[in-house]
């Protein structure tokens, strides 16, 4: 269904699948800011710190954002050497830094999570038809795949994810965590975010996620990923 972490550790002071004292930290300071806002609401259980805030973005935000990325979606992409590509089958799109749409909304993630800026990857945009869908994966990189020692000089670690429903969905298109038996359902403005780490800094296998195939309608959805590190792109 997906890979496994290699079960030998390396001693690489970056080391992407091994504890990290700077990730953990990450992940409790922001945790914690995200814990005592009062409109975001926490889901699952302890294995995997997960939230929810409700109405983050405007109706005519989602409506401008679904036109942005119809406007420049393309068969999403893997990473080199990964899956195959019935894997992800969805279109996407990298939104334009600096539109003032784009710009203000990764304003807003930041300032709700507690995290600069240019910790942040450039937003991605992406959208599901009926059928479409991206299998279970993980969002940080795995120590053994190809493109690690490139993805460590650019920022390290994936460490949070927050993803950003542009649209209700009539049928399908749930963000499923796998292993957690729990699913979220697309819901216009609504802001989803995890932590790809666990407690001790090392990826959590339990941030395992997939969306499932949309049945009846499109699915838009905005994808903030944030690094360990300033990010270079």
């Amino acid at each position: 269904m997906f890979r496994k972490r290699p079960s030998t550790p390396t001693t690489h002071p970056d080391d992407a699948d091994q504890p990290s004292a700077a990730r953990a930290k990450i992940g409790k300071d922001v945790s914690a800011k995200l814990a005592r806002n009062p409109m975001i609401e926490r889901l699952g259980d302890a294995r995997l710190d997960l939230f929810l805030r409700r109405d983050f973005a405007s109706p005519e935000e989602c409506a401008a954002l679904r036109a942005m990325i119809d406007a420049g979606a393309q068969p999403s992409i893997l990473f080199s050497g990964t899956q195959g590509p019935e894997y992800r089958t969805s279109h996407s799109c990298h939104m334009e830094r600096g539109d003032p749409l784009v710009e203000r909304i990764t304003a807003r993630i930041c300032a709700v999570m507690g995290v600069p800026p240019d910790y942040t990857e450039t937003l991605q945009g992406q959208r599901y038809t009926p059928g479409q869908e991206y299998k279970p994966h993980w969002d940080y990189f795995p120590q053994n795949d190809t493109y690690w020692p490139q993805m460590r000089e650019m920022g390290g670690q994936r460490t949070w994810t927050a993803m950003l429903y542009c649209n209700d969905v009539e049928a399908g298109g749930e963000t499923q965590f796998v292993t957690m038996g729990l699913s979220v359902p697309p819901m216009e403005g609504a802001l989803l975010i995890w932590n790809n780490m666990g407690r001790d800094g090392a990826p959590n296998t339990d941030s395992a996620h997939c969306a499932t195939p949309v049945r009846t309608g499109s699915k838009y959805v905005l994808t903030q990923w944030f690094r360990e590190r300033k990010w270079i792109d």
